[in-house]
């Protein structure tokens, strides 16, 4: 019995305890931007996952706009059947964050804490784009309630899809 109880504290301490876990986004989804990450705005969102490296995104926006909105605050126009909205776009890091316990302990008792730290947190981040919607009276067009809302969605997807398959962004523009 004495062995059982020492083999789970050893798989205890040697887990990690997880903090924060990063969403799992398979292809996309829409909700409110900030409760998915707090600092951002209280409107609906299109958000995805980002594989690639930062800023990528705003190159892809900047070469599919041919240069036109380069110094832009970040709300790009775009017509979708017909309509004009201006979509924001935000580059958004959620971190898995845990602690692993058997670092913390090693450090506890050979007092080798260099940091000052009290635990070893380690972070792995993972890179989300969101997109926000909003048409010319700034409404919120990502709203469950908005009329042209699948329309606008069905376009960020085939937008998704564009910038995921895209490597060189001057294919963008000969594709145009």
């Amino acid at each position: 019995m004495k062995q059982i109880s020492i083999l789970f504290i050893f798989f205890i301490f040697s887990s990690c305890i997880p903090l924060q876990i990063a969403p799992t986004i398979k292809e996309d989804k829409v909700k409110l931007a900030n409760r998915f990450k707090w600092s951002l705005p209280k409107e609906y969102a299109f958000i995805f996952k980002d594989p690639k490296d930062a800023n990528k995104f705003f190159k892809y926006i900047d070469a599919r706009s041919k240069h036109k909105y380069l110094d832009a605050d970040w709300s790009l126009p775009v017509i979708v059947k017909e309509n004009e909205y201006f979509f924001t776009f935000y580059e958004v890091e959620k971190n898995t964050r845990y602690i692993n316990l058997l670092p913390f302990l090693f450090n506890s008792a050979l007092n080798l804490d260099s940091d000052g730290d009290e635990l070893d947190i380690v972070r792995k981040g993972s890179w989300y784009i969101a997109l926000t919607v909003s048409d010319k009276y700034n409404r919120d067009c990502l709203n469950p309630k908005f009329k042209y809302r699948e329309e606008i969605i069905q376009y960020l997807k085939k937008l998704r899809i564009d910038y995921l398959n895209s490597s060189d962004y001057n294919e963008v523009l000969m594709r145009k």
